[in-house]
């Protein structure tokens, strides 16, 4: 895939857009329109995806290691198989998200919204409904 890490995209609209296996390590998205995106296996670790929306997008096996995800909108979002290490997911809405299969070890989960979510274990969370 290309090569966009340290890219500033805070706010771009990338709705939609195939980003599958693109390099966005330390890239700036926060407050990026990244609803229905296909960014299956990206690599974004380190990078900054606050206030983001990530609704309804494949983000399978993608890397968001260390990432920044404070407030982004990951509603029915597929993160299957994700690695979210040390990840910042503060105030995130995981409502409708598949975690299944996801690493989340280390990650910041404080105020995550939860509803109709599945684990990394398979089972549904849904203590925010």
């Amino acid at each position: 895939g290309a090569n966009l890490s340290e890219a500033n995209l805070s706010g771009a609209n990338l709705g939609e857009a195939d980003l599958s296996a693109v390099n966005l390590s330390r890239a700036i998205l926060s407050g990026a329109n990244l609803s229905r995106a296909k960014l299956w296996r990206a690599y974004l670790t380190g990078a900054d995806l606050s206030g983001a929306d990530l609704s309804y997008s494949d983000l399978r096996g993608a890397n968001f290691n260390q990432a920044s995800l404070s407030g982004a909108d990951f509603s029915g979002a597929d993160l299957s198989e994700a690695s979210l290490y040390r990840a910042n997911l503060s105030g995130a809405n995981l409502s409708g998200a598949n975690l299944s299969g996801a690493s989340l070890s280390s990650a910041n989960l404080s105020e995550v919204k939860l509803c109709r979510t599945i684990m990394p274990n398979g089972f549904s969370d849904n203590s925010g409904c």
